[in-house]
């Protein structure tokens, strides 16, 4: 399995000679950029960073995404009470400087926007029932902070060298995002600090790190030259000849072709992508966003888009 990223470093200079990756690059820079003249940290041609996620999502905003997750429904779960909005933010401020919500594109702010759209997956991916369909999509989400998977350790031997994994140590799914095998728990520990190769279920003891390594994953691409799910939501990337004949374009839609391949996308459509993209449309209306702002349907769907990442040959 090929698996090449490049990593999130605290120095501009050391990231951008290890890979070329822009939109990560430049990391705080208290540099004024006369074509954002809102914005004090330069990020590359006309993106910039500035200002704090809860300048514009609060407490109540993030309650009525998830009212219910403390309810009866989930009471039978281990990790009632476990998720709050002071976890997300705590994990999301060390992230902001990076531009996770704070964004802007041509002067446009980005922010809402992603929030937006990393709680919806969030929640879809956390929610107790695999399909909600109520007025309120997330009713049931934010439920589980783990899945397990008896029938694989999800250790890739290739790794052994940098991220060996240790012995009866199972690299499943732990924190809000898809987050599986040992180099992701070793790329991930080592940016925040925090041995997750040897304690792994320090995820499944802290909310902050359950939602600090969502974010990771969502900052990241897969590979070395694709985009993260970050860089497509903001609009930053943008699509060579390969990708436009894929049908891939910046968007909701390709966030998920970023987490999830054809699990679901390429699929035509699909009741797993419908029920993301209803929760994405949900917490925008609750974020006060149009939800014209999304896009047509190529770029909020991922139905007809080619996956970067075929199942066969790569996982999140």
């Amino acid at each position: 399995m090929e698996f090449k990223y490049c990593a999130l470093l605290t120095t501009a200079l050391i990231l951008v000679m290890l890979v070329n990756c822009d939109a990560l690059s430049c990391a705080k820079r208290n540099v004024y950029e006369k074509e954002c003249a809102t914005c004090h940290v330069l990020r590359g041609p006309n993106c910039c960073v500035e200002g704090a996620i809860t300048d514009y999502f609060q407490m109540d905003q993030f309650e009525k995404m998830f009212s219910n997750r403390d309810s009866l429904e989930v009471e039978s779960h281990a990790n009632k009470a476990f998720w709050d909005y002071q976890s997300f933010i705590t994990a999301s401020a060390y992230f902001q400087p990076y531009g996770f919500g704070t964004t802007y594109i041509n002067r446009k702010f980005t922010g809402t926007k992603e929030v937006a759209a990393f709680l919806a997956h969030v929640a879809t991916k956390t929610s107790c029932e695999y399909n909600v369909t109520t007025k309120e999509p997330s009713a049931s989400s934010l439920c589980y902070y783990k899945k397990t998977n008896s029938n694989s350790y999800y250790c890739d031997e290739q790794y052994k060298n940098t991220y060996p994994c240790t012995s009866g140590i199972a690299y499943y799914s732990r924190g809000a995002l898809p987050f599986y095998w040992n180099y992701n728990y070793g790329e991930a520990g080592k940016e925040l600090d925090v041995d997750l190769l040897n304690h792994p279920e320090y995820i499944e003891q802290n909310a902050t790190l359950a939602f600090q390594v969502a974010i990771w994953r969502w900052m990241m691409p897969i590979k070395e030259h694709q985009p993260s799910a970050h860089e497509v939501i903001i609009d930053y990337w943008k699509p060579n000849k390969n990708d436009t004949l894929g049908k891939r374009v910046s968007g909701f839609g390709a966030t998920m072709n970023i987490l999830y391949g054809d699990l679901v996308c390429d699929q035509g459509d699909n009741e797993s992508m419908n029920n993301i993209i209803a929760h994405y449309l949900y917490y925008l209306d609750l974020m006060g966003v149009n939800q014209e702002e999304t896009g047509p349907n190529e770029v909020l769907s991922c139905a007809k888009q080619v996956v970067f990442n075929p199942s066969s040959s790569s996982s999140p």
